[in-house]
Formats: C-alpha cells, structure tokens, sequence
C-alpha cells in the first residue's frame, strides 16, 4: 500500500526524535509510536458537491492576486529582490496542483479545514507551494486546492483507519479536480501536477476521473513528482504513456532525486512490496524515471543543462535561481542520480534522499518542460 513508500520518510523523522541507535533497534515501533494516532478514526464527512465554489478552499485559483504562492518567482542568483509576476500569462493553459504533506499531528487521522486548518500544516502547505508549483506560473490559471490530507502516521499502519485516512484525502482532491473541471474553459488545455500524497492522489485521479473521458485529450502532461510510478503496473491503468520526447503531450513524467553516493534500500524496498494502481506489486521492475533536464524517459545529462535550481533560505520561504548547480542520470533502478550533494539546506534526508527538493532542483528547466509541451499541444489537435 501506499503507506509503504511514505514509512522512509517517517523513518528520518524519527532518526532526530529517537536516535540513531534506538531506530537502528526498533524501527517500526518507533515510527508508529511517534507517527501513527492514538485516536479512533472520526468518519470524515464529504464536503458538499459545490464546496469548492468557495475561495477559501484553495490556495491558488484565478482571481487570489499577490498573496497566491504559485504565483511567487524567484531571482537569478547575483539579481536584487524577486521578478515581478508578468501581468500577462504567457500561454493559455490551466494548471491543477496538488500539494504533498504538510500535516504531521497525529491528534487526527486527517488534516482539518475549519477554522482555517492547522496552522503548521497551512504554513508548510504554502510554503512547498512558493517552491514546487511556482515553475508552472506561467499559466494563465493555477488551481491548487486545500484538502483534508492524510496525517503522516496514516501511512504507516495496516489498520485500516489508514487506508481510510487516504481515500478522505483523495475524495476531496476528487471534488475539488470536478470543480475545477467545470470553471476552467473547455477549449484549455490542462497540465495536472503535484508532489509525493499530492502525485499519490493524482495517479488515482487520472484513473479514474481522467482516462476514456473527454478531458484526457486536454491533458498536455502530468507531472507525478516525488512518488514512485510503475510502467508496467501504473501508466495502463491510468491510460498516459511515458514522456519519451521533449514535445510529446498527453504523457507521465515522474522522477525521485538522490545525491551520491545513493542509499535507497528503503524506498526501493517499499516500492517493489506496494500494490500499484491494477493491484500488483512491482517488484524489482524499474520505476519511472524522467530526466528532468531533457524532459526525456531515462538517460543522462551534464549540469551545464541545469538552466536553474531554486536553492532556498534555510526557512524555505525565500531563494534564488543558480544555472548549472546539479546534472541528472537516471539509474538501471529508476532513480534520478543528481551527483555530488549540492547544498539546498537542512531538509536533506538520510540515504542522500533530496525528497523534499525534487521540484525545487530542477525549477528552470520544469518551467521551459511545461511551455515547450503546450506549445506543442495545439498543432498536434
């Protein structure tokens, strides 16, 4: 189950809070025990079908103006203060983003919405989304919806208030997907992405509200960051072949950075043990790994490709654009080698695992992937 993929990510939580040598003994325990709810599962009830005709439900939508975090843009290294946000959209095409977990309290099984949510959880939401959803802002709509994501620890249990923890999550991102559907113009073409639970729920979404639908002909890409994506058990389910050229549209691109040398025996571990979208597991079948900087299926590429990592401040609200910081290979195993550790801040995880800078590494050359492939969309329609 999906909770397999998100236990390494627990697992260097916990590295801080219990110490090396107690995790080393005990890791499971240790993980739920700081991880998982004590709390029975509260039912969590369905928003109502228009709910999300409400600007408060989302972080990023048309019409949100300055404070809209995907709207953010980072400067060049060496230039003063950030680039204005271009009055005019550079190209008309619609983006729904779904951010990754940012709620980590285990008082509950799911993050609420009243009352303006869980203050951490809003902050850290916001955050990810000024990092990861900013190379997508030239679109002419962002859409990134709040929703009652699914605690960490709900990803760490076989009981079953964890898988139920998941499909709440996944019901709102389902209603909030069938909103946007219905606002943005039907002639747009509609990029969908998001990062780790964020592409979780998305591979589901493109399943099942996306594939032998009208709408899966106005998907120019979708961007499933930061969580494994298996060709052989994924892509036929949800109906989008790999991105195997740097125009192609209606494809997958997915990739999980590591800096060397590389330790990912739990991540590969979870992935070939998890069920994939038709059931199965994967095994020692090679996840799918895009080349960010070639926006190709596999392969190599030199820094000097790198047009620009967004490295941030240690509190992750502010950075700057530095070219050619980080090359990128794909493995034999499906994982994005970016070479040396390059510094990004405190937020690196053990095994040289550069999770939470999946996005952020690669910030420049996903913003030219994204318009290159919707300048393709149109001719080829």
């Amino acid at each position: 189950m999906a909770r397999k993929f998100l236990y390494f990510f627990s697992f260097c939580i916990i590295l801080v809070i219990a110490g090396a040598f107690l995790l080393a003994r005990f890791p499971t325990e240790l993980t739920k025990l700081a991880m998982v709810p004590t709390a029975p599962f509260t039912p969590v009830t369905p928003l109502e079908a228009n709910a999300y005709e409400d600007p408060k439900l989302w972080y990023s939508r048309p019409g949100i103006g300055v404070s809209d975090p995907a709207r953010w843009q980072p400067a060049y290294a060496g230039d003063r203060g950030l680039l204005p946000t271009p009055a005019e959209p550079k190209a008309q095409f619609a983006v729904f983003f779904v951010h990754p977990t940012s709620y980590v309290n285990r008082a509950s099984w799911n993050a609420p919405l009243e009352n303006g949510g869980d203050p951490e959880a809003e902050r850290i939401a916001r955050i990810y989304l000024r990092g990861m959803a900013s190379p997508f802002n030239a679109a002419s709509e962002i859409w990134a919806p709040r929703y009652r994501q699914a605690t960490m620890g709900a990803f760490l249990t076989d009981a079953s208030e964890g898988r139920q923890a998941i499909d709440a999550a996944y019901a709102d991102v389902r209603e909030a997907f069938r909103f946007f559907l219905s606002t943005v113009d039907p002639g747009t073409p509609i990029v969908l992405a998001g990062h780790s639970q964020g592409s979780l729920h998305l591979k589901r979404l493109i399943a099942e509200e996306v594939k032998g639908k009208p709408v899966a002909a106005r998907v120019v890409a979708a961007y499933l960051v930061g969580w494994p994506v298996s060709p052989l058990h994924d892509l036929p389910v949800m109906g989008l072949s790999a991105c195997t050229a740097a125009d192609q549209t209606g494809c997958v691109l997915s990739w999980s950075s590591f800096a060397e040398p590389a330790d990912p025996a739990l991540v590969l571990d979870a992935y070939a043990t998890a069920p994939a979208l038709d059931g199965k597991a994967p095994g020692i079948e090679p996840m799918l790994c895009t080349n960010p900087l070639t926006g190709l299926t596999g392969g190599a590429a030199d820094k000097s490709a790198n047009l620009g990592t967004l490295v941030p401040e240690d509190s992750m609200e502010k950075g700057e654009l530095v070219p050619a910081l980080v090359p990128a290979a794909c493995d034999k195993r499906g994982l994005l080698l970016i070479g040396a550790p390059p510094e990004m801040g405190s937020y690196v995880l053990p095994g040289n695992n550069y999770h939470v800078y999946d996005l952020p590494l690669f910030w420049a050359n996903t913003q030219a992937d994204v318009a290159r492939r919707v300048g393709a969309w149109k001719p080829a329609r």
